[in-house]
């Protein structure tokens, strides 16, 4: 399965009609974590994607489901999934980079709690944190919000939505003049497109734009 999520990955990537990725779990589970043997740039290869990522936390995201999860963009959760980093607890670290993306989400002393201590978090207390992005109360509500916010990103501006998702990314550990002038360059290519023209025309016809990703 890793395999083949690391080929969808890169499909999804290079494909110019796909304008975004959602994963999701079967059953009652998010993913409870990986056989000892898969890749570790599997999550990373998620995490770069240039085009927008949500997951679909259906139930429980444990360990590396947890880490796959956090690589998203968007991450839209029922309530009753439990959120947890164990690793620890077998003398061991997360390898997929949830000791540098949780905090990053949640804060140190949320990170520290939950690798330090084990605790484990349920869709009330993720979402609290902004461990999570949209939390709903049951699988129905789950579909339902997914798919709303689903159509929402994909009413965006394809290649804007690609710089938006690089300025913030990057920017995030630049300082603000560099993270300013990065916006202002990105900007600027961003003016250069058939579908920033789209855009502007849409407008002023009062209707609908039909943007193309170029």
């Amino acid at each position: 399965m890793g395999e083949r999520l690391a080929e969808l990955f890169e499909q999804v990537e290079d494909d110019e009609s796909a304008r975004m990725l959602a994963i999701t779990g079967t059953g009652r589970a998010f993913c409870l974590g990986f056989e000892t043997g898969v890749d570790s740039r599997l999550v990373e290869s998620f995490a770069v994607i240039s085009k927008p990522t949500v997951a679909i936390i259906n139930g429980d995201a444990i360990d590396e489901g947890l880490e796959l999860a956090m690589a998203a963009d968007v991450r839209i959760a029922i309530r009753g999934a439990r959120f947890a980093l164990t690793q620890l607890g077998r003398n061991a670290l997360p390898r997929f980079g949830g000791t540098q993306r949780l905090p990053r989400l949640v804060g140190i002393a949320n990170a520290l709690r939950m690798l330090l201590a084990g605790v484990s978090v349920d869709g009330t207390e993720a979402m609290r944190i902004g461990l999570v992005t949209y939390l709903a109360d049951d699988a129905g509500k789950l579909a339902d919000t997914s798919g709303k916010v689903s159509e929402a990103i994909l009413s965006r501006g394809p290649v804007a939505a690609r710089l938006a998702k690089d300025a913030v990314l990057k920017g995030y550990d630049m300082t603000l003049d560099q993270g300013i002038r990065l916006e202002e360059d990105l900007y600027a290519l961003l003016q250069t497109t058939t579908d920033r023209a789209e855009g502007v025309r849409a407008f002023l016809e009062r209707r609908k734009p039909l943007f193309r990703g170029a």
